[in-house]
């Protein structure tokens, strides 16, 4: 007669086995401990102006700098906002750094931070 396992019995092997300890004691040495988690990168930013403030739209229009994640260049354009709270408080004027992302197929402002 074959054994054949079964499937609980296979999945309660395993589980035996890769188990963690219940009591898992943190290294001393610092050069045991593991790394911590790496943060996703922070999101590219460009320079610009605000040009015009259009929120009944949820738009934004800005003189800008490059935008490297975009491939491109400074020009003046307009661009939707991923929320419209990063409207408030922004004036025609206004120097800003900003981070903008192709959403859905829409260029899209997705961080504001008004420059002093």
């Amino acid at each position: 007669m074959t054994f054949v396992p079964t499937l609980a019995a296979t999945l309660f092997a395993t589980l035996a086995v890769t188990a963690a300890p219940a009591q898992a004691q943190t290294p001393t040495d610092p050069s045991t401990r593991p790394a911590p988690a790496v943060s996703a990168a922070p999101e590219p930013t460009s320079d610009g102006e605000v040009r015009k403030v259009d929120k009944a739209q949820g738009k934004l229009t800005l003189k800008h700098g490059p935008i490297k994640n975009l491939d491109m260049p400074p020009m003046t354009m307009v661009f939707k906002v991923s929320d419209p709270q990063l409207l408030e408080g922004l004036n025609p004027g206004d120097k800003i750094r900003f981070a903008a992302d192709n959403l859905n197929g829409a260029m899209t402002v997705t961080a504001v931070q008004v420059l002093k």
